[in-house]
């Protein structure tokens, strides 16, 4: 998946596959996580948030699954 680099100071790049619903949200530490079902205006809320980090706490982790990519 293709990933788009983000102005934050938490997220280094975020990725979306429409066909898929996935989420992909790469931290500034490295890690990788992949999150879904997420619907696509959930995906554009969070590339117009001013605080990215903040929307993925709130609005992203507790509501979908998640897992973990391997370097």
């Amino acid at each position: 998946m293709r990933r788009k680099p983000v102005e934050s100071s938490s997220i280094r790049s975020v990725g979306y596959d429409v066909k898929a619903w996935t989420l992909e949200v790469e931290f500034v530490d490295g890690d990788v996580y992949r999150y879904h079902p997420v619907p696509g205006g959930t995906y554009a809320a969070l590339m117009r948030a001013p605080s990215k980090g903040r929307y993925v706490n709130y609005r992203i982790k507790p509501y979908y699954e998640c897992e973990k990519i391997p370097p």
